[in-house]
């Protein structure tokens, strides 16, 4: 069966998470961006998380799907918080027209660009911020490093079933 790896990354992160998965998977006759994807059984669907959700350029990519198999996986700058990502994964599992079937998910933190740390720092000098944008600044902290090396085993991990099956 013929399988596509398509992605819609801001800064680089899922684009990785994509990478790493187009190495790994059978039949691959695509990786790139999801704007330019062609025909295939399989679909390996990567996105950024955007206030929670994914991009508009995924929801629409994923409601003209039909009769396919999905891999949902997608990275998120706030939280290594398997709730959260559980959240992120069902809302965009929904813009999946109900004649797919969804084979897996996975979702992991990615780091953030320099500029939202600098925004959080700045709520440091308001008072009534100052609690909420210290753990804004622990979280943006730990986000510096992924996708890491764990990141891409349990990514293989995840999804490694598909090659034998």
């Amino acid at each position: 069966m013929s399988s596509a790896v398509v992605f819609d990354s801001r800064t680089g992160n899922t684009e990785l998470l994509a990478k790493w998965l187009a190495e790994e998977v059978c039949d691959c006759i695509y990786c790139g961006n999801i704007e330019n994807s062609v025909d295939a059984q399989i679909y390996y669907v990567g996105f950024w998380t955007d206030k929670g959700d994914c991009t508009d350029k995924v929801k629409n990519f994923l409601e003209k799907l039909h009769g396919k198999k999905i891999y949902l996986f997608g990275t998120a700058g706030f939280g290594a918080d398997e709730e959260y990502f559980k959240r992120i994964l069902n809302r965009v599992k929904g813009y999946i027209p109900e004649d797919n079937t969804v084979e897996g998910t996975f979702m992991c933190q990615g780091k953030m660009p320099k500029s939202v740390r600098y925004r959080y720092e700045k709520m440091l000098t308001e008072p009534e911020k100052a609690a909420q944008a210290e753990m804004f600044i622990k979280n943006f902290d730990m986000a510096a490093s992924h996708p890491d090396n764990k990141d891409r085993e349990n990514l293989i991990n995840q999804f490694k079933i598909h090659c034998n099956s």
